[in-house]
């Protein structure tokens, strides 16, 4: 095969193909059949119980005995590799210490006796980008067994993989404290912020009266003009996309992921169904049928005021459906919003600007911190692989 690159004496460059034991792909036992998902013992993983850790513990679905007595499931034996090898999220990685199985999207796999397990983990952690530049350009991003089969993979002696698996599990559980304390500071920060929205908008309601959402805000649904989808493609890196998937603001770099938003044209206001994100977004735009496009009414309200009050507005309330949730019109138009005079709404207005851009600057220095972090774990990866840690 083909170096990436000169390894240390002792070491070889071989393919996943010949250091596996075994490899397996995953199955989902059917749905109707209720038996086997009665009482469960079996951890069954699918790609949104992977996360950024080792080990891979506990699934948000199990199944029984049943479903591997009768061949609709697939059962691993512990210390199996699960990889992620189809959709949005492949190449993520995970260790099973105990028996387990998966759905189709994961592909588990068993090494030979020479092969330290997590130092296999930590190089598919290493060459993550390369399974996602192997994976096929499909609708859902696929790499087969073959395709895993003919990665490459850095062989040392066993002796030099478990010492080099223990400097990584003592650097990287240092690396990942500091990242959890920034996290923390991050949250922490927009715990803060919610406990402001609380008593500024506490204090107002107390004062003023409410106003439907239909008197509030002025409706551009109707003057939507559909966009082909060949006509996207022109567009795409010219113009923010608002959808129901993600928002994406290609000019300022603003990317969120979330569903049913709730947009204003020349100013807008977005809200995500379960956690209600406020957004100005300025100049043109455009839109799936997934938005409802509105504008605030200049005689009562302002657009930055109906931002942060979206922010401290819980609206799960209008949300109708469960498998594809949503906001109708008629639903909308009755939300409740307490507005004061337009002077106050400045006042407020300018009162939460300074705290949120201080709020901003601090998850920004939080955030910068973390990618340094992640930075380093990637290089110290680097260096594990070359035979220099």
């Amino acid at each position: 095969m083909s170096e990436l690159y000169e390894l240390p004496k002792g070491w070889k460059w071989k393919n996943i193909n010949d250091v596996l034991s075994d490899m397996k792909t995953g199955t989902t036992p059917p749905k109707k059949e209720q038996k086997y998902y009665n009482n469960p013992t079996i951890n069954w993983f699918s790609p949104s119980d992977f996360g950024e850790h080792k080990e891979l513990v506990n699934s948000k679905n199990m199944i029984n005995n049943y479903s591997i007595i009768d061949k609709k499931a697939k059962i691993y034996p512990p210390n199996s590799l699960l990889l992620v090898a189809i959709g949005a999220t492949v190449g993520k990685i995970g260790i099973v210490r105990k028996e387990a199985s998966s759905n189709q999207q994961i592909t588990a796999m068993q090494f030979k006796n020479n092969i330290d397990i997590d130092f296999s983990y930590y190089w598919f952690v290493r060459i993550k980008q390369q399974i996602i530049n192997t994976a096929s350009a499909a609708t859902l991003p696929i790499i087969n067994q073959k395709g895993i089969r003919t990665l490459p993979f850095p062989l040392p002696p066993l002796q030099e993989q478990k010492r080099i698996v223990i400097k990584l599990d003592a650097l990287f559980e240092k690396i990942d404290k500091a990242i959890a304390l920034h996290q923390k500071n991050m949250d922490e920060a927009d715990a803060f912020m919610g406990s402001v929205l609380n008593d500024v908008f506490g204090e107002l309601e107390e004062k003023y009266e409410k106003k439907l959402f239909q008197d509030i805000f002025d409706n551009y649904d109707g003057k939507r003009i559909p966009i082909k989808s060949s006509d996207r493609e022109k567009m795409s890196g010219n113009y923010p996309y608002y959808g129901a998937s993600g928002i994406i603001d290609y000019v300022n770099d603003y990317i969120f992921d979330g569903e049913y938003l709730l947009i204003s044209e020349d100013g807008a206001n977005l809200t995500v169904r379960k956690y209600p994100i406020a957004f100005i977004a300025n100049g043109k735009f455009w839109v799936n049928n997934h938005a409802h496009i509105v504008k605030a009414k200049k005689d009562i309200s302002t657009n930055k005021f109906m931002e942060y009050a979206f922010s401290y507005t819980d609206i799960s309330a209008y949300i109708t459906g469960s498998a594809q949730p949503k906001m109708s019109q008629r639903k909308m138009n009755i939300i409740e919003f307490t507005i004061p005079p337009l002077k106050i709404q400045q006042k407020t207005v300018n009162y939460l600007d300074k705290i949120s851009l201080h709020i901003k600057r601090v998850k920004e220095l939080q955030k910068e911190k973390m990618q340094h972090l992640k930075a380093l774990k990637a290089s110290i990866l680097d260096q594990a692989f070359r035979g220099k840690l």
